[in-house]
């Protein structure tokens, strides 16, 4: 654990923490660094997350990483279950088939609109984007690879100007890097590294219909490189997932 954690855990943990803005942006925080490590694979499906060893590495009351760990039910990364407490949400071969229909559905239906709408600057930003994913799956990183993955297509959502199936997207995307930790294959991401690059060409050139169909040809690839099979429980070093 870094010398911050230990400093920030041996603070009282029963008290306010939870009120006001301060408390909000710490609460906040504390949620973002969990829901990173869960989709960039550093906590794995199935892995348990005990209340007492998060409440003492970030420094605040079991009652408060409760609200956390509820909050990350809701978004379907963790589940809550009676006298076992909280785990990285394991998703059925059934709901990974479900979030890829549902991402076909979805994501290929936003891509005209996103032609439409895209600009020099979008393209600028999401070309960075690609260039660092297949940067890193080159360099083997794959947890910043998968988390890069992520972001990119959330950000294309949101250039369809639909705020509510943006942020849908953006949970299903999380579901989907789930999925890949659970059926994906090390070093993989289920689709090619230029993948994104071809599909920013049909969206440089405002082919909304071709971006649509590679976008369907894409999800596709990735849901056929997933191999179905059992990983046990693990019981993650909570203290070095989240030290410094």
């Amino acid at each position: 654990m870094s010398q911050r954690q230990v400093d920030a855990a041996s603070q009282p943990a029963s008290g306010n923490e939870s009120s006001g803005q301060h408390g909000d942006e710490r609460h906040a925080a504390i949620h973002r660094s969990i829901s990173d490590a869960i989709i960039e694979h550093r906590l794995k499906p199935g892995a348990r997350l005990r209340e007492d060893a998060l409440s003492e590495i970030f420094g605040i009351s079991r009652t408060g990483i409760r609200k956390i760990l509820q909050q990350l039910a809701l978004e379907q990364l963790v589940t809550l279950t009676p006298r076992r407490g909280a785990s990285v949400t394991r998703p059925t071969a059934e709901e990974a088939r479900d979030v890829f229909a549902a991402r076909q559905m979805v994501e290929c239906g936003l891509m005209p609109d996103v032609a439409r709408r895209i600009d020099a600057a979008d393209l600028e930003r999401l070309h960075d984007m690609e260039r660092r994913e297949r940067e890193a799956l080159e360099a083997g990183e794959q947890s910043a690879a998968i988390k890069l993955s992520a972001a990119f297509h959330g950000v294309l959502a949101k250039l369809s100007g639909n705020a509510t199936l943006a942020a849908f997207v953006e949970q299903l995307c999380s579901r989907s890097s789930l999925i890949l930790a659970v059926y994906g294959n090390a070093g993989h991401l289920g689709c090619e590294t230029h993948d994104h690059e071809s599909l920013l060409r049909h969206l440089e050139r405002g082919d909304g219909e071709r971006a649509r169909d590679f976008m369907s040809r894409h999800l596709q690839a990735i849901e056929a490189s997933l191999a179905i099979h059992e990983p046990e429980d693990e019981a993650p070093d909570l203290y070095e997932i989240f030290s410094d």
